[in-house]
């Protein structure tokens, strides 16, 4: 079995064989304090806070992470994968149960459901904080292909994984596409930009988007009233009829209205099962640790982290502040009018139907 990496309590990466268990947190909650109204603030998701710099709906607007002492982390390098066994008071953590589907994985949020704003990890930018995605200058919205609002579930990435540009899937024979491995999290609550969520891992759909492999992570939040009734991927199929079909309808067709051809599914469009999908995202890890211990080929990726014991990408956490420190006031102080004419074109977008 291929070994996961999980952080440790100094802040550095161990090596950990087998399964884990995960203890129940409480939901987020939300903590906004305005320094500098729209510019600045801080929001606490269970053990991170989120800082805010500029305006949404603007190409500038970033949301950075911090644990909950302070410290700027990436939510690409920095988050564990696997969700830790929390204990108190410096004693020890309980020793993990030997069943996989105990396995809780950490999902960082990038795009609420229903909302149609293109948000993702920016993996070029140091610490990799999530901003709004920009193609040809213009910012990017999801167009509402009916009889679907936006995005459908609550959309994000697993942290510590990569879809390796270089790797061939020996199933599908296509390449990674160069970012973390996406998740849908279908529970019932909507979440907010930059919340990690706990989740349940049901299922995976193998997605080729202009010829890389895209891979689509079917989960659940572990909080969902709904969690502990659904644990495969026919669970979802027995007591959500469509949902599934709803998801690969969507997938095929969003680029759609942008003028892109469909896009095509490995195995037929058909969904694969827990532990594939479990398969993959072990896979994925394991490209993502050869990347930041620079054993390959990073490309513009940007690796910086502050808890990667063997990354030679690894910095202080004052470095880090400084990485944060370093953007410029005049990014913040986005011009007036270029925020009406921004809100604006949103409006036009998210507001209208596409009948494809």
């Amino acid at each position: 079995m291929s070994p996961l990496l999980q952080r440790c309590s100094l802040g550095c990466l161990v090596t950990v064989f087998g399964s884990f268990s995960a203890s129940r947190n409480k939901l987020v909650t939300q903590a906004a304090a305005a320094a500098t109204p729209h510019l600045y603030y801080l929001r606490k998701t269970m053990h991170y806070q989120t800082e805010q710099r500029g305006h949404p709906h603007s190409p500038d607007y970033r949301i950075y992470f911090k644990t909950s002492q302070g410290k700027y982390i990436s939510p690409f390098h920095d988050i564990p994968l696997v969700v830790e066994t929390e204990q108190g008071n410096d004693v020890p953590a309980k020793k993990p149960k030997k069943n996989e589907s105990e396995v809780l994985f950490n999902m960082v949020v990038e795009v609420p459901r229903w909302s149609n704003a293109k948000m993702e990890i920016a993996t070029k930018e140091p610490l990799n904080p999530i901003k709004q995605d920009v193609k040809k200058g213009k910012l990017r919205y999801v167009a509402n292909i009916f009889p679907h609002k936006g995005y459908i579930w609550n959309y994000g990435a697993l942290p510590q994984t990569w879809e390796d540009p270089d790797h061939t899937d020996k199933e599908t024979e296509c390449c990674g596409d160069n970012d973390p491995i996406d998740v849908c999290e279908i529970g019932t609550q909507v979440c907010l930009p930059g919340q990690v969520i706990q989740v349940k891992v049901l299922g995976i759909l193998a997605m080729i988007d202009e010829g890389e492999m895209d891979w689509k992570v079917i989960a659940i939040n572990a909080e969902d009233p709904d969690a502990k009734n659904l644990n495969n991927i026919e669970d979802v199929r027995k007591s959500r009829p469509g949902h599934l079909e709803a998801t690969v309808d969507w997938f095929r067709k969003y680029k759609v209205p942008d003028g892109k051809p469909e896009n095509r599914f490995g195995f037929n469009g058909q969904f694969k099962d827990k532990d594939f999908a479990v398969e993959i995202i072990k896979s994925t890890h394991e490209h993502w640790r050869a990347l930041v211990q620079k054993q390959t080929n990073s490309g513009e990726i940007a690796c910086k982290n502050i808890s990667c014991c063997e990354s030679p990408f690894k910095c202080s956490a004052d470095e880090a502040r400084d990485v944060v420190n370093s953007v410029r006031t005049s990014i913040m102080l986005f011009h007036k009018d270029d925020r009406i004419h921004n809100n604006s074109r949103q409006k036009l977008l998210v507001d209208k139907w596409h009948f494809v």
